[in-house]
């Protein structure tokens, strides 16, 4: 491979043009508009333009991307996670062009990432599972017919899903048909397919998964274990390698579980298999990710393994650089550092990062997607960056994390490093044995009295205005930041549409706090309905003019790929001032009611 297109964005496609770089490659970003100027474009040898915002027009066109991948003269690509890394139809598309698909065979992801087959082939191998769905359910009422028969709670999972999206835990029975139909909504905005089954959920469990890598000539190694328990919304936050408090059998188990399904899946590159670990130490396969994970530094820094590395050697032909698990060679945390406020329930934060100054010293890893001036938009993940922190034993690496935990800021908008530092206070994570965490510790076990944030006004992304040129007798079309086309041109910048000077219709509204439908019926009343993030309004749950009760649901955001349920604040009739659809800033208006 002589030039790699990093089909993705943020900290991971940063991570794989520094790969790209060690291993003597080339390597092409892509963007959004909005990430015009982000740091993986900088960081990358080449960038080229998606032309749009939304991921559906831009790191989830299979078109657009291979595109690039002609013109750049790319021979290879690399999807990251997220996105289409986990997408069977990308990967055949991509060597149907002649390229090499730096990831698992297509086969082996829709095997895999099919959960309903995962765990088909997890039962024809031994591997330890509990009581779910053999195919994926048809409606609500299947889901019903399962918690009555096997009992709650349920988890209802996107079957082609992963990383949390489209997965609903049911503690009642009265939330089924609602959680049923969100799991669905979410998996078809992540995934394209919202096909979902179901499962018993074990209650308090810890998240316990291997990290496997397998060439091209049938050789299977797994890594290690880490442990990602501490999660919020079904995602995880924390991370660290070795999984700690196993037993040797637990371990065992775990190591010999995932080496049989990619075996049996004759899988390739790197892959990770998750397990559930219950209170009374039953073990039970959970899923399988086949593509690097977030957490995948932690293992790095404990077996000396670079494993995106090992992803170009094993796309290229060349045989696994290590024949069977490594001994861990101390033990790492890894805190992923999200834009969103904890004092107000994790609620999703874009905007301007306006100071990042990272922790440096002895043991001290940060992998970033940002530098200061960067904008985060709403319309992606919310990871800004990853911590990871290493020391000769979990003690060591708890102490230097406080330590790097402390010396982090970032200004300018929300984020979880006050959690963080919590966390590492906190006994139940750090002293307590047997582990007090849990998949659900946060909503559960954690007293969140942190307090809320107060950053600084949200600023969109840079508006970009497009303008036809001819460049040496070519006729072009050039992309320039309207704010540096006003200072080449000395004065105001109409854009197409109106709005605010130098900035799109969508930003200058962002700005205003308002999309132009609640502009249009503002009065002197604050609305009782305000957006509590940025984001876009999916749907109502009443109609218009309905009489509402307080606590009721009256509909649902989403932003930074997260759903969120809008609740009324008193009862009344409600009157809706924002449409369905609508990319609203925090503090919107989205109905009053009287």
């Amino acid at each position: 491979m002589k030039k790699i297109l990093i089909a993705n964005r943020g900290e991971i496609a940063v991570r794989i043009a520094r790969a790209c770089a060690d291993y003597g490659a080339a390597s092409v970003a892509v963007y959004a508009d909005a990430d015009f100027d982000a740091l993986h474009v900088r960081m990358a040898d080449e960038a080229y333009a998606l032309h749009g915002e939304r991921s559906v027009d831009t790191y989830l066109n299979i078109g657009k991307l291979l595109e690039v991948a002609r013109r750049s003269g790319a021979d290879a690509v690399h999807p990251g996670y997220g996105f289409l890394s986990e997408n069977a139809a990308f990967a055949r598309a991509v060597m149907d062009a002649g390229l090499i698909w730096i990831g698992p065979p297509p086969a082996a992801i829709e095997q895999l990432g099919d959960k309903v087959q995962a765990r088909k082939l997890a039962m024809q191998v031994g591997a330890p599972l509990v009581h779910g769905t053999s195919d994926p359910v048809r409606d609500a009422g299947e889901v019903l017919a399962f918690a009555r028969e096997h009992g709650l709670p349920v988890a209802i999972k996107a079957a082609f899903g992963g990383g949390g999206r489209g997965l609903k835990v049911a503690r009642k029975l009265e939330e089924i048909e609602e959680l049923y139909a969100s799991a669905v909504r979410e998996a078809l905005a992540a995934f394209g397919r919202g096909e979902c089954f179901v499962e018993q959920f074990l209650d308090r469990p810890r998240h316990v998964e291997a990290q496997v890598l397998a060439d091209q000539h049938g050789n299977v190694v797994v890594v290690g274990t880490r442990d990602c328990s501490l999660q919020r919304r079904n995602q995880k936050l924390v991370e660290e390698a070795p999984a700690p408090f196993l037993s040797e059998a637990q371990r065992e188990r775990i190591h010999r579980a995932a080496r049989d399904i990619c075996l049996a899946a004759s899988y390739v590159g790197a892959g990770t298999v998750e397990f559930l670990l219950s209170a009374n130490g039953a073990i039970s396969f959970l899923e399988v990710n086949t593509r690097l994970q977030v957490e995948h530094p932690v293992t790095e820094e404990t077996t000396g393994v670079d494993l995106v590395l090992e992803q170009l050697r094993i796309a290229d032909g060349a045989a696994l650089s290590l024949k069977e698990t490594p001994v861990p060679r101390g033990h790492a945390f890894e805190f992923r550092i999200n834009a969103e406020d904890v004092g107000r329930g994790f609620l999703p934060c874009p905007g301007p990062v306006q100071r990042f100054d990272p922790p440096s010293g002895p043991g001290v890893r940060v992998d970033s997607g940002v530098t200061a001036g960067s904008v985060v938009s709403g319309h992606f993940d919310s990871l800004l960056a990853k911590l990871i922190v290493t020391g000769a034993t979990r003690d060591e690496a708890i102490a230097r994390a406080r330590r790097a935990l402390a010396e982090f800021r970032i200004d300018g908008l929300a984020t979880v490093l006050p959690f963080h530092r919590a966390v590492m206070a906190h006994e139940d994570f750090t002293v307590a044995v047997p582990f007090r965490v849990h998949t659900r510790w946060i909503e559960t076990d954690f007293a969140n009295t942190l307090p809320a944030q107060a950053p600084g006004r949200e600023t969109p992304a840079p508006a970009l205005q497009r303008l036809d040129i001819e460049w040496e007798g070519r006729r072009v079309a050039l992309g320039l930041p309207i704010q540096l086309l006003q200072s080449l041109v000395g004065g105001r910048v109409v854009v197409e549409g109106g709005g605010q000077p130098g900035m799109a219709p969508a930003a200058a509204n962002a700005v205003n706090g308002v999309n132009d439908v609640n502009a249009a019926k503002a009065t002197g009343q604050a609305p009782a309905v305000l957006a509590p993030i940025a984001g876009i309004l999916q749907r109502w749950k009443v109609e218009d003019g309905a009489q509402v009760e307080e606590g009721q649901l009256l509909a649902i955001m989403e932003a930074m790929k997260m759903e969120m349920s809008i609740v009324a604040p008193r009862a009344g009739r409600i009157e809706q001032l924002a449409a369905e659809g609508s990319q609203l800033a925090a503090a919107a208006a989205l109905a009053d009611i009287t």
